[in-house]
């Protein structure tokens, strides 16, 4: 049975089966992306047992941990079955009592197991280290609607380098971002997304990115990414308003929820205007999405110039947006070249 580095771990696993033997709350909250949730303790054991080692010590939280496993032991070695094809890739948090009894048990079924040493742990220090690198970030920027999404995939569609930060938040970044009913990553979870997205990147190359604030809906940017960004270069895409609303009323044409739409317009009330929230409202009853989109519209522009006066960039070049979204991505590969050589 090999202990990995984190290093070997995560490239030796992609051969196999990562099995993450904490707590299904512990999985939840952060998790090696593409690992399996394979609990040795459900949340209320774990917590017995981390009670127990607090008030009586580690004998007998070691003796509660093995009868609460011990009548689980021949389900687990059951429930690995379907695993049996490739070889096991074995975690808990600090690579200690959960993972290496979980990694012998398998063993002693009779599958090549693997154990990543120093745990979960290790691999959140490794995804923090992965943020710190330099990175030649470009950062695309846009008011609402320019299609900046689309224009990141004709850029990866061309083989450029990018990361679609709001695709791995599962937010479009604005009140109007969850929409949808899809729920977004924890903050830690999106980090680890990140991570390994990035991990695949070349650092020698640019990686383009959508111009975001520190949060995305409910989501934290790493700060040492975040504070990268602020400081890279910007790509302002300029294109009119009448475009941005056909984009917008294309990207928004699957969401019904008027209710959704409402509450968003109540969101950002007090910056919009009484008044204004009254006509988004009434135009979201009459089905008017043109009259909603158009009001919103009015609030984002003047909250991005506001905020963009703030910020300090390395360059700042404006790139005509008014053809295609491939066009638009030859310029601003051609722009890149001029920042970057």
């Amino acid at each position: 049975m090999q202990i990995l580095n984190i290093e070997s771990f995560l490239k030796e696993s992609k051969s196999g089966y990562i099995l993450d033997v904490r707590s299904p709350a512990e999985f939840e909250h952060g998790h090696i992306p593409g690992a399996i949730s394979f609990p040795l303790f459900s949340n209320i054991e774990r917590h017995n047992v981390g009670l127990c080692y607090k008030q009586n010590g580690p004998g007998k939280a070691l003796l509660l941990g093995l009868e609460i496993v011990g009548p689980k032991l021949a389900d687990f070695v059951r429930k690995a079955e379907i695993y049996r094809d490739k070889p096991l890739f074995v975690h808990c948090w600090r690579g200690g009592m959960r993972s290496n009894s979980m990694a012998m048990l398998l063993k002693t079924a009779g599958h090549e197991v693997h154990l990543l040493k120093k745990g979960y742990k290790a691999y959140r220090n490794s995804v923090l280290e992965q943020f710190e690198k330099p990175f030649k970030i470009v950062n695309l920027a846009g008011y609402t609607g320019t299609a900046k999404t689309e224009i990141l995939s004709e850029l990866a569609a061309l083989g450029e380098q990018m990361v679609d930060l709001e695709g791995i938040a599962m937010h479009k970044g604005s009140a109007f971002g969850n929409l949808s009913d899809d729920k977004q990553p924890s903050s830690e979870q999106f980090e680890n997304n990140l991570a390994a997205r990035l991990l695949a990147m070349n650092v020698n190359k640019s990686i383009y990115v959508e111009d975001e604030g520190l949060c995305i809906g409910s989501v934290k940017l790493p700060l040492g990414f975040f504070k990268a960004m602020q400081h890279a270069p910007m790509l302002f895409i300029i294109r009119s308003k009448a475009h941005r609303i056909k984009n917008l009323l294309s990207t928004y044409s699957d969401y019904n929820d008027a209710e959704s739409s409402k509450a968003a317009f109540i969101r950002i009330g007090k910056r919009l205007g009484g008044q204004n929230v009254k006509e988004a409202i009434e135009a979201i009853d009459n089905n008017d999405a043109q009259k909603a989109i158009e009001i919103a519209l009015n609030y984002y522009d003047k909250y991005y110039y506001a905020k963009l006066n703030k910020r300090q960039f390395s360059r700042f070049i404006k790139v005509d947006g008014s053809d295609s979204n491939t066009v638009v991505a030859h310029k601003i590969i051609a722009k890149t070249e001029i920042i970057y050589g």
